[in-house]
């Protein structure tokens, strides 16, 4: 099973989930997909993804965490011991989120939402010092990343199997041209399972 973890302000229409939501549908593993809508809350965020993974057992678990959802999964798969890919994942995000307390809006409804400075704390309770298994990672960061440093990220999880992408952006637009590698580390090749 994959579960999807979008960021802040995202939602499950980001081009990336639904990129791999398409290509999963294709090869026929669409069941074994999940991302749902996280709620601001962080800890919230997280008892959604535990519950939406309840059932499967972490050797057939990948997460796939982009930005703040990269913070989430890495968190997720210290508890569970499963493998996480991580696109552009926040490293700090209690101190990148603090400019974001009080209102702000959904990229894609355009909906306003508040994120309130409890969340902050709920955020400092997962950090993750130092993943303890790099071998169960798989670390996408762009030099190009408007938003996050992509040097913290690969200090952060040294060890692990990383892509550092030459350029790119914040969302990785070039999403496309990795999509086969991160599926492949979920277990999925290209033509189905393996």
């Amino acid at each position: 099973m994959i579960l999807y973890l979008h960021g802040f302000r995202s939602s499950p229409q980001s081009f990336k989930a639904q990129m791999i939501a398409q290509r999963l549908q294709m090869l026929g593993c669409e069941a074994e997909y999940r991302c749902p809508q996280l709620p601001a809350s962080p800890s919230e965020a997280i008892r959604l993804a535990q519950e939406s993974v309840r059932d499967c057992p972490p050797s057939q678990l990948t997460l796939i965490g982009s930005s703040l959802g990269g913070y989430y999964a890495t968190w997720l798969a210290e508890q569970f011991g499963c493998r996480a890919v991580l696109l552009n994942p926040a490293v700090a995000a209690p101190h990148d989120l603090e400019q974001y307390v009080g209102v702000t809006r959904a990229w894609h409804s355009g909906q306003p939402f508040e994120f309130r400075h409890e969340y902050i704390h709920e955020l400092k309770a997962l950090a993750v010092p130092r993943i303890s298994k790099p071998q169960r990672y798989f670390l996408l960061a762009a030099t190009g990343d408007e938003v996050l440093d992509w040097r913290q990220m690969v200090t952060h999880y040294a060890g692990a199997q990383q892509l550092v992408i030459n350029g790119s952006d914040h969302g990785i637009s070039d999403f496309e041209r990795y999509l086969d590698q991160v599926l492949r580390f979920c277990g999925i090749a290209a033509q189905g399972h393996q």
